[in-house]
């Protein structure tokens, strides 16, 4: 199950990566250039006409009221919190976009990566929950890397002297 979640992962990573690039090439040409609010209001929408089918094929209809009551759960509770997790989430992914639209989108990756350690550090002391070595050594991995990255993009930036 772990190798599932594993390869999951990177493929959502392979997936937003190339998104973000192709996203940003899109934005970059200079005749007819759409713009980060169109782009991503036209994938949003093509996101959902994909991808609704392949969610009532395999999920079904358990969203329903009826369904929702018969678990014990709450339904105008369930609704709502639904309804501001998804607009948090758009709101995020908006944010997202401006910022794509701003840098390259290999910034853009490593600007995500960063803000995936500090959620996950931050839910760890929150919540308190232990820290495997493993996953310690992975968090230490992407430190690394954003700080090597940073420090390579300040090495470039400098103008040669002559």
């Amino acid at each position: 199950m772990e190798r599932a979640g594993f390869w999951s992962a990177m493929a959502s990573n392979l997936t937003n990566q190339s998104r973000n690039v192709l996203s940003k090439k899109v934005m970059a040409k200079k005749e007819e250039s759409i713009d980060n609010i169109t782009l991503f209001s036209i994938i949003t929408i093509m996101s959902f006409f994909l991808l609704a089918p392949v969610t009532v094929f395999m999920e079904g209809v358990k969203f329903t009221p009826a369904y929702l009551q018969s678990a014990g759960l709450n339904v105008g509770q369930v609704y709502t919190r639904s309804l501001i997790a998804a607009l948090c989430f758009h709101a995020y992914q908006q944010v997202s976009y401006m910022i794509l639209q701003r840098v390259s989108p290999v910034t853009h990756s490593v600007g995500n990566c960063v803000k995936r350690v500090v959620v996950i550090v931050s839910s760890v002391i929150f919540f308190q929950t232990p820290v495997s070595p493993i996953n310690a050594f992975g968090t230490g991995i992407a430190l690394a890397g954003v700080f090597l990255y940073s420090r390579v993009k300040r090495i470039k930036a400098k103008p040669k002297t002559a």
